[in-house]
């Protein structure tokens, strides 16, 4: 790359970064502000414009915390029971949920089901962010693409709703940067990660692909570990429960004909419910585009497997994101983070900038184009995918 090249890279990827923590950091004030100033601040937890309370997923997550400490937790997976248990809790007119998650997560949400839920939230809250932006520190030279990252849509949305995404969205990239040397570290991660089980579809196909059959046997081992600890402490019922009516009522999500999920997430399946189509047109478009997705892993990391890690990293969770049916807005937070890296370290040509910006913009784009039920945000991570897979083939071609 001649010196006039590479200048101009440079002024290019520090004008895509100066723009993104512009128009970042106004949108993050500007919705924050915008919500807090919603808040209705009543007894016994605030609620936002929704009805919801505050931190609206931490409340699931914190339920399963108390759970831990009461009889037959397993009950809570009937709606019913668990809409008794919010309206006793709270108040009457309160919006159904679902307790959705595996019973493993019971084991890292005990201590916070302990605490009273503002509190619980407020640790929740400071300990995802402290490990969020502690590891993020490490791989952006460019402050501003931090920055940028910091306050980038996805994490906004994940800190309203409480949800997990700052931890998994580390998590995803630790991965891959101890895959190779802490194979063990690495395959504990992706187990944990059952937390958020549509992030790690792909991650058997990958492991395969790859023959890293030592982070597959770790990951193996873990989750039986995990299966058998928490049927230890909390029963073999929370299993039972989670499997014979949990994992039935999670399709609901998928089925509902309101589709009150829908405007959040940035799947090919919920767009295209979205515009009418039937379940069964619409999750088998899903399903080709996942497999083409899968097909990209294997050819990436069985016969690329020497390509540059940071674009077979965005590769990899450009796919996750394109796989699953089911995957809110904020879960696109790992796949911002690996953009951004690429933006940072200057990896990315023209096309490469644009199509970061629109990963990082995906949340507000989906938002804002779901609620009209207009399809086309699903296509940004498919897209991106398609083009890391030229520039690992380009590269290889060029050697």
């Amino acid at each position: 790359m001649s010196i006039a090249i590479a200048t101009e890279t440079l002024k290019a990827d520090r004008d895509a970064a100066r723009a993104l923590l512009t128009l970042g950091a106004l949108a993050f004030a500007g919705t924050a502000i915008a919500y807090l100033v919603t808040i209705s601040w009543v007894a016994p937890i605030p609620r936002d414009s929704t009805g919801l309370v505050v931190g609206r997923d931490f409340l699931n997550f914190w339920m399963y915390g108390r759970a831990t400490a009461l009889p037959d937790p397993q009950r809570f997976y009937d709606p019913l029971v668990y809409t008794r248990e919010l309206v006793t809790l709270l108040w009457p007119d309160y919006p159904e949920q679902a307790f959705s998650y595996p019973p493993s997560i019971m084991l890292l949400a005990a201590p916070f089901g302990r605490l009273p839920y503002l509190a619980a939230l407020l640790i929740w809250t400071a300990l995802g962010l402290a490990v969020f932006i502690g590891f993020a520190r490490s791989h952006f030279a460019d402050r501003r693409v931090l920055l940028a990252l910091v306050l980038s849509p996805a994490t906004l949305f994940c800190l309203m709703s409480g949800q997990s995404a700052l931890l998994t969205a580390a998590m995803l990239v630790a991965i891959f940067a101890l895959i190779d040397r802490r194979p063990i570290a690495a395959g504990v991660l992706i187990r944990l990660l059952t937390m958020k089980p549509q992030l790690g579809l792909l991650f058997p196909v990958m492991l395969i692909a790859a023959g890293r059959w030592r982070v597959f046997a770790t990951a193996a081992i873990t989750a039986l570990a995990l299966v058998a600890l928490t049927a230890a402490l909390f029963g073999p019922q929370v299993w039972i429960g989670f499997v014979k009516i949990g994992m039935p009522n999670q399709n609901f999500v998928l089925v509902d004909p309101k589709l009150a999920l829908e405007p959040f997430c940035p799947t090919i399946y919920m767009n295209l419910r979205g515009i009418g189509a039937s379940f069964a047109q619409a999750m088998t478009l899903q399903l080709g585009v996942a497999a083409l997705a899968a097909a990209a892993i294997v050819w990436a990391f069985r016969f690329r497997r020497d390509a540059d890690p940071m674009l077979l990293m965005a590769l990899f969770l450009a796919c996750s994101v394109s796989v699953a049916p089911y995957l809110l807005a904020y879960d696109t937070l790992g796949l911002c983070f690996a953009a951004l890296m690429l933006l940072d370290q200057a990896k990315l040509d023209a096309p490469g900038r644009r199509f970061a910006q629109l990963v990082y913009w995906l949340p507000v784009i989906q938002l804002g184009l779901g609620a009209a039920h207009i399809p086309g945000p699903a296509l940004i991570a498919p897209a991106f995918a398609a083009y890391l897979v030229m520039r690992i083939r380009s590269a290889a071609a060029a050697h």
